[in-house]
Order: structure tokens, then sequence, then C-alpha cells
């Protein structure tokens, strides 16, 4: 077994030994492949087959961690072979510039004027000519800012004698963008929460640059409360923690919230808003079957156009949109966010409960004339409890339509006619309570005649008469 394994590492040190009598040594300028081995300090060092690593600086690593391959220039050999992945200041050459040039990679540079069209831009002693258009990306507002600044160039066009050489910023800049993005991207999955920084304003929202990837943080979804203006929430230039609600079209599509920010108004809202507590709010929003009123922000609730107060219909300016409402909560529904609202008062308990208790028949109350309709006249005689005149007691002009004798939001005396707790139904009758009035006032007249008075009055006649067609 001891045997094996010397015989195995004899050959080991054999093989090395005569690889490193084959080996030659790089030149300056030559590219060299190799992979990191470690890092240590200011300096990265890269195994590239030879006897020893080559040493680079840490700084041009850009992201690259142990045991990732590399690529670079030689552009030094003694001590020790040095490479970079930029043309280093002091080392310039034609030869080396057309290394990186073919290579791809970044070389320093200095702005050192402007001319017709672009800058002056020095490396290491050669000049290049950057275009206007590829010193950065997107418009550019004050050029001279550019000028005495040292930037990352990439080599777009070079000429066999040396004398036009064309470099490039903007190239250098997508390149970073794109390697930005596509780190980016890994970390954009539905319910990440991100900072990012406001792009642009649209009138529906917001573009958030993430690092390279932009999102779209809607209107909707930049508070809890309605947003009529992205500029009331965010402003151009704004950093803002968002949070990923939805990913689509392969990645390109990006939904982003910041709702989850504020505290969730539904979270308690069966105990602040109780069924009959009364509120107060701005009408924001109107449709076919109803109006939302934001009773406080992020909190809507809807009014049905059957409990819109009596005698206002859908369209009446007392509810514009922007109009302030007071009513009283009808329904809660934490679970599925709904806040069903009254403008008219409502019952807190079971109105029907012990009904014939409260309404026997015989019983003359006051009402609030609804509407009227096909089958007669609606009143509501307390929150929650609407009876029914029907056409047959409503007195009405020959050919009038008796559902409109009476007008909604009118007060009238109504009689209980009939009481169905089963189908809910009261039948009532304004004739009946008019009769009542009449009897209990003959009732009276006669409690209050004086003692001794011969016969009747004619008025008093016309009541009893009035009582025995009846």
């Amino acid at each position: 077994m001891t045997q094996s394994k010397d015989n195995a590492e004899a050959n080991s040190f054999a093989e090395a030994f005569e690889a490193s009598l084959n080996f030659k040594t790089p030149e300056q300028g030559e590219m060299l492949h190799g992979t990191i081995v470690s890092i240590s300090g200011e300096d990265a060092f890269i195994s590239y087959g030879g006897p020893s690593e080559a040493v680079m600086s840490a700084s041009e690593l850009d992201g690259k961690e142990l045991g990732d391959a590399i690529e670079a220039t030689v552009v030094s050999t003694t001590p020790f072979i040095r490479i970079s992945r930029k043309l280093a200041k002091g080392k310039a050459s034609l030869d080396l510039l057309r290394q990186m040039y073919e290579n791809r990679l970044p070389v320093e540079g200095k702005v050192t004027g402007r001319n017709k069209g672009g800058f002056d831009v020095s490396i290491s002693g050669l000049r290049a000519f950057c275009p206007l258009s590829q010193i950065a990306l997107g418009k550019i507002d004050n050029p001279d800012a550019f000028v005495n600044q040292s930037y990352d160039f990439r080599v777009t066009e070079l000429s066999d004698d040396g004398r036009r050489i064309v470099v490039s910023r903007a190239a250098m800049m997508k390149e970073e963008a794109q390697a930005k993005a596509h780190e980016t991207r890994k970390a954009i999955t539905p319910g990440a929460e991100l900072t990012g920084t406001v792009k642009t304003l649209t009138p529906f929202g917001a573009f958030v640059d993430l690092g390279g990837v932009d999102g779209l943080l809607h209107v909707s979804e930049m508070s809890r409360r309605r947003v009529n203006d992205p500029k009331e929430i965010v402003q151009v230039g704004q950093q803002v923690n968002v949070k990923v609600i939805k990913v689509e079209n392969d990645g390109k599509r990006i939904s982003l919230s910041m709702k989850d920010q504020e505290p969730d108004p539904w979270a308690d809202v069966a105990e602040r808003f109780p069924v009959g507590a009364q509120f107060t709010g701005r009408v924001v929003r109107t449709t076919e079957f109803g109006l939302f009123v934001e009773v406080e922000p992020g909190l809507d609730g809807l009014v049905h156009l059957s409990q819109l107060p009596v005698g206002v219909k859908a369209g009446d300016p007392s509810i514009a949109i922007g109009s302030t409402v007071s009513g009283w909560i009808r329904e809660v529904d934490p679970q599925k966010k709904r806040l069903s609202l009254a403008m008219r008062e409502v019952a807190v308990g079971d109105p029907w409960e012990n009904i014939q208790a409260k309404y026997p028949v015989g019983k003359v109350v006051e009402g609030l004339v609804e509407r009227g309709g096909a089958p007669g006249i609606f009143v509501a005689i307390e929150p929650g409890l609407t009876g029914l005149i029907p056409i047959s007691e409503i007195s009405a002009a020959p050919g009038a339509d008796p559902a409109k004798a009476h007008a909604p939001g009118e007060k009238l005396m109504v009689r209980v006619m009939n009481v169905d707790a089963q189908r809910k139904r009261i039948s009532l009758s304004h004739e009946g309570a008019k009769s009542a009035a009449e009897r209990d006032q003959y009732l009276k007249y006669e409690e209050e005649k004086p003692d001794g008075s011969e016969g009747e009055s004619a008025m008093a006649l016309a009541f009893r008469r009035a009582m025995e067609k009846k």
C-alpha cells in the first residue's frame, strides 16, 4: 500500500517537472486564461498552468469569486506575472491596445477636452475619440461635466496604423447595466421586498428602477387610500421600498406594490364600524347600481340606490362625486372587504321580531313615503320596516295614477290592515287611518258633550252617520 502511494507521488512529480521544462513564460500583451484560486487583500491569484500563479488587482474581479474562470491581458512579466482586465496606465502600446480591442476588454481613459461631435480621450498617451452620444446613456444636459474625468471605455474602432481610435463609455455602461439586471432578476420573485428608484411618472403609476430592471408601481398599489395623481405619493428620483406582486411575460412585466407598508384598515373594521353606527364620508365613485363613499383613507363602502335618502335619485347634485354625505353602516364583511352603507336610518336589530305585538291590526302610525309603484305606495314605518298601501286603499282623482297620490318623503298616517310575519309583509291603509281619526273625533265629542244637551249637532250627526256606514 505504501509502495503504491510512493509510486503515484513520484509519477506526479515527474509530470510536473516535465511540464515545467516545456513551459513558456507569457509575454506582455498576451491574453491569459485561468482560474481564481485565492484572494488576499488587494490581490487575486490566478492559476493559468504556469509554475506560479499570476497576480491581478482584486478590484477588477467584478463580482467573480473563487473557482471562477477569468481572462486578462499580461501587463508585466517581472518580477512575477501580473495581469489586468484593463489597459494599465503607463503600459500602453498599440499592440497591447489591439489585444484589448480584439478581446473586448475595457481600457481606462481620461477625457482631456471637447471637440466637434465628441470628446478627446487620452489612453496612457494614446489619443482616442469618444462620440458625444457614447459618453453616457440617455440625454446629456452638460457635456462639459465629463472633461477631466477618468472612465472605463470600450474600444469600438482601431485602425491598423493606430491613428484612428474610437471608444465608447456608453457601451461599457450598457454591459454593466445588463450584468446588473441579470443579477437583479434573480431576486425579483413574487413576494420579494426590494428597494428601487422612481424613474418616470405616468397618469397610471410610476416606473421604478430595481437595479437595471424596471417594474410598474400602479397608482392603485401606491397606497390603501384612493390616489388620483401619482405625484401625491412619489417623485422622480425618490427611493422607495416596494413588494413584487406579479412577474409576467418571462420577467419583462413586473408589478409592484407599496400598500403593505400601511396599516390595513380592514383589520379591525367590524369594531370601528359596527352595524348601525353612523358615518360621514366623501363620494368617490358612482356606478349604475349605487355610489362608493370613502369613510376613511383606504376604506370605501357602497350605498346601493335603494339606500339613498327618500326622494333622492341617481344623478342628484347632493350625491355628486366629491360631496360629503352621512348615513349608517348596514353590513360589514372584513373577509370579503365589503362595507354596505345606507343614507337612511337602518335597523340595529331584527325589526320583524314580535311584529304582531308592536303593530297589531288596527293600529294607526305615522310613516314616511318611500316610493310608488305598480302594487301601490311603499311606506317606511320604522328603520328596516316598510309596508305597502295597496292601490285599492288609495284615493285619487279620476284618471290619476294612485301610485303617485303621495310624493316620496311625505309623512303619512296609516292604519295596519294585515301582518304576515312569515312572508315579512305588512298591508297598510291611509283611508283606514283617516276613518279611525274621524271615529276618534266623534268618540271624543260624545265624551265631552255637556250633560243634559238635547239632540245632536249637525257635525255630530255627520260623524255618527259616517261611522254607521263604515
